[in-house]
């Protein structure tokens, strides 16, 4: 039997609210809130990679408003003033914020990629089995974190 490890639902959920709480949501008036799944806005995902005793991304997907929200209170400017390598920086950041705490949860030894985003489109990952997910809304947009863990079984030769 293929067992396989990482973070549950639960675990991402306290990681997602933890890192509202600390960089978005900076007035208190905000929270990420769960919501029941439902087809996630894609209008703009980023991703970190997981390679080691744990193979597998952490994901975020979000609508172009989330995306410009996010980057304007993790950078600290008027929303007016989002530029397109903001949003990039920041859901990047988010990513890799998300990640690290989810590599956190994982066996050790296990090493984080740099994030990648991409805007408008949807990044795909074959061979992934989906471990975890957290939907929700946040300033009335859709918000989507996901774990995938790598299903490719790669030989180890020593």
């Amino acid at each position: 039997m293929n067992e396989r490890h990482g973070p549950t639902d639960a675990d991402l959920l306290t990681i997602a609210e933890q890192v509202w709480t600390s960089y978005l949501d900076v007035d208190g008036m905000s929270p990420l809130v769960p919501v029941p799944a439902e087809k996630p806005s894609l209008d703009v995902s980023a991703s970190v990679s997981m390679t080691g005793a744990w193979r597998g991304h952490v994901v975020v997907r979000c609508s172009a408003a989330a995306a410009r929200n996010a980057a304007a209170a993790l950078l600290g400017v008027e929303l007016d003033d989002v530029t397109t390598e903001d949003v990039t920086d920041a859901l990047g950041e988010l990513a890799n914020i998300i990640g690290g705490n989810v590599k956190s949860l994982l066996p050790e030894p296990c090493a984080l990629s740099l994030p990648h985003v991409l805007i408008h489109g949807e990044s795909g990952y074959p061979h992934v089995v989906e471990v975890c997910r957290l939907s929700g809304t946040w300033r009335e947009e859709s918000v989507t974190i996901s774990v995938l863990e790598s299903a490719l079984v790669v030989e180890r030769t020593e």
